[in-house]
Formats: C-alpha cells, sequence, structure tokens
C-alpha cells in the first residue's frame, strides 16, 4: 500500500466519483439524526450506482 492509498478514506472504495465524494464530505460534515439518515441513504445508493466504474484510484499495470 501506497501513501496515496493509506490516506485516502475507505468509503473511497464504494464512492468512485468526484462529484459523489464532494457530495460525501458535505453530507458527512452535517450533524444531527437526519442528516446521518441522509448520510447512509446517499451511501448505499451511490455505492450501487457507482459499483461497475473503475476505481480511479487504482494504478494500473502494478
Amino acid at each position: 500500500m501506497n501513501d496515496a492509498e493509506s490516506h485516502r478514506p475507505p468509503i473511497h472504495r464504494w464512492i468512485k466519483t468526484e462529484c459523489g465524494r464532494a457530495k460525501y464530505a458535505d453530507l458527512s460534515n452535517r450533524s444531527g439524526f437526519t442528516a446521518k439518515a441522509r448520510l447512509g441513504w446517499f451511501v448505499v445508493i451511490a455505492a450501487l450506482r457507482d459499483w461497475r466504474l473503475p476505481d480511479p484510484d487504482q494504478t494500473s499495470g502494478s
């Protein structure tokens, strides 16, 4: 594991698009029960939508 992988949040394994990662960061900074419920719902939907996309953080060729 290199430096880029060690500093990457684990959720980036499931949410692969830049806009999805930005939305996750925004939602995760909010407090309250409804905010946490919305974050959980977002993670489920985003992970399902991004499931087939290639991981942009993975290096090719290794």
